[in-house]
C-alpha cells in the first residue's frame, strides 16, 4: 500500500472548450492509448482532443468529480444550494416536483 499524498490536482477533469469533451485522469484516454491515471499535465504537448482535435490549451480545469457547480466565489451565496452537487441538485428540483403533483392529485380527493 502505498503511503504518499495524492495531489489532489491530479484528479481534477479537464473540459475542452471546443466540444465539451471531459478528459478525467482516473480514466485516461483509449484512442491516444492514455492510460488511466495519467494526470492532465502529464500529458503529451501533441496530445488532442479525441472529439474533435483541439489542442492542450483549449481544455479548463472544472475540478475534481463530485465538485459543486459554478464559480468557487459564488458558492457562499444563495440559500446553500450552491454548495450542492449536480446529483444533488438534481433529487431536489425532481423530488419537489414529484411532491408538487402528489399534492395536485390529492386535491382531486376533496369533493
Amino acid at each position: 500500500m502505498s503511503t504518499e499524498a495524492i495531489d489532489p490536482k491530479t484528479l481534477d477533469r479537464y473540459e475542452c472548450a471546443g466540444c465539451g469533451y471531459m478528459y478525467e485522469p482516473a480514466k485516461g484516454d483509449n484512442t491516444s492509448e492514455i492510460a488511466g491515471g495519467t494526470a492532465f499535465d502529464d500529458l503529451p504537448q501533441d496530445w488532442r482532443c479525441p472529439v474533435c482535435g483541439a489542442r492542450k490549451p483549449r481544455f479548463s480545469n472544472v475540478g475534481p468529480v463530485g465538485n459543486p457547480s459554478g464559480f468557487k466565489e459564488n458558492l457562499g451565496y444563495g440559500l446553500g444550494v450552491n454548495t450542492l452537487t449536480p446529483g444533488q441538485k438534481n433529487i431536489l428540483i425532481f423530488g419537489a416536483l414529484a411532491l408538487g403533483v402528489l399534492f395536485f392529485l390529492s386535491l382531486y380527493g376533496l369533493q
